[in-house]
């Protein structure tokens, strides 16, 4: 699923995104241009230093629950 960033993730919304995904079992993975992070890894997710605008992709074998989920925190919207 390609998502459009809609706030800056970094600190609070990082630890809110690695708790949500954290509650899932399966991989979750995030892919910006180059960069392919587990969304469980809380420095994964500093790393990619997510800005409003930017694209990303949302990659997980889990069911389509745990995308809704990361949808619910209000960072990202589907495009």
């Amino acid at each position: 699923m390609v998502v459009n960033v809609l706030k800056p993730v970094f600190a609070e919304a990082a630890s809110q995104l690695v708790n949500t995904t954290n509650q899932y079992p399966g991989t979750i993975l995030l892919k910006k241009e180059h960069w392919v992070v587990d969304a469980k890894s809380l420095l994964g997710i500093l790393a990619l230093s997510l800005q409003p605008g930017q694209e990303v992709e949302i990659t997980s074998d889990e069911s389509e629950e745990a995308l809704t989920a990361i949808l619910d925190l209000g960072m990202f919207e589907q495009k």
